[in-house]
């Protein structure tokens, strides 16, 4: 690579016009400001998918946008719910139409291989219906050509390094909030953030099969942790870096075959 910043946030507007003719990938990382036990910062899933979108896109010459740090509301069985304070969520209708517009924006300079690249489960589906009504926006602007890719870097994660992470068994990813996964790549990618003399080891909470409206608070850990982060460490979330990254990487290259930027 030239060393060039993958950011769009470090650009000129002259450097990005020059970089987007290049039909690069462009990532637009979304997450949330949540609750993340007593040992992550409320910024947890903005900096994850912001650090492992900089390196994909470092991998393939794309451009990274600035992150959508909102997300949709906290749910309990998989975040700890939307009660906790310092927990700032959107309702559905604002965080689509806001990733709808951010997708329009860059269409409408240039980019037309774009990849949504999710830190905050929750999002999963609003992600969908932007880029749903996206792609219906440009399709009426006669703009056929625009691609979209929507990912949580946590699906990429191989059986050999799940087994890794979770010797003793995996909890599941949705009970896997501000434990062993998250807080490893944290100790690896911002280890300044993490209140290490502060994390948890709350055993798995125990949902039951349904959802309750309002929410039952009671099956949520105290601290706001899903299960236990105890076996954390930064060597953990390097493995875990080491593997998703060039992953993502080779699958976007084959779902983008011209989209590879300035390399």
């Amino acid at each position: 690579m030239t060393g060039l910043s993958t950011r769009i946030a470090d650009m000129t507007w002259y450097e990005f016009a020059d970089r987007v003719k290049d039909n690069p990938i462009v990532f637009v990382p979304t997450g949330s400001v949540e609750q993340h036990g007593p040992h992550l910062p409320l910024l947890t899933d903005v900096i994850l998918p912001s650090a492992l979108a900089e390196a994909v896109a470092a991998e393939v010459g794309g451009m990274v946008a600035p992150p959508v740090a909102y997300g949709y509301k906290s749910q309990p069985k998989s975040g700890g719910g939307n009660h906790f304070p310092g927990t700032l969520s959107l309702d559905a209708n604002v965080f689509i139409a806001l990733v709808r517009n951010i997708i329009n924006e860059l269409v409408r300079h240039g980019a037309r291989n774009i990849v949504l690249f999710d830190g905050h489960m929750e999002n999963a589906w609003f992600l969908v219906e932007a880029a749903d009504l996206a792609l219906r926006d440009q399709a009426m602007l006669g703009r056929t050509e625009v691609k979209i890719i929507k990912l949580g870097y946590w699906d990429f994660i191989t059986k050999a390094t799940e087994a890794l992470l979770f010797p003793n068994g995996f909890p599941s990813w949705e009970l896997e909030h501000a434990a062993v996964m998250e807080t490893s790549l944290m100790l690896h990618i911002r280890p300044d953030l993490v209140r290490q003399d502060r994390i948890p080891d709350d055993p798995a909470a125990d949902f039951p099969p349904y959802d309750v409206y309002p929410f039952d608070t009671r099956p949520i850990p105290p601290t706001g942790v899903l299960s236990s982060a105890k076996s954390a460490s930064a060597d953990k979330g390097r493995a875990v870096l080491a593997q998703v990254v060039p992953d993502i990487a080779a699958a976007l290259s084959r779902e983008f075959p011209s989209g590879r930027g300035h390399s």
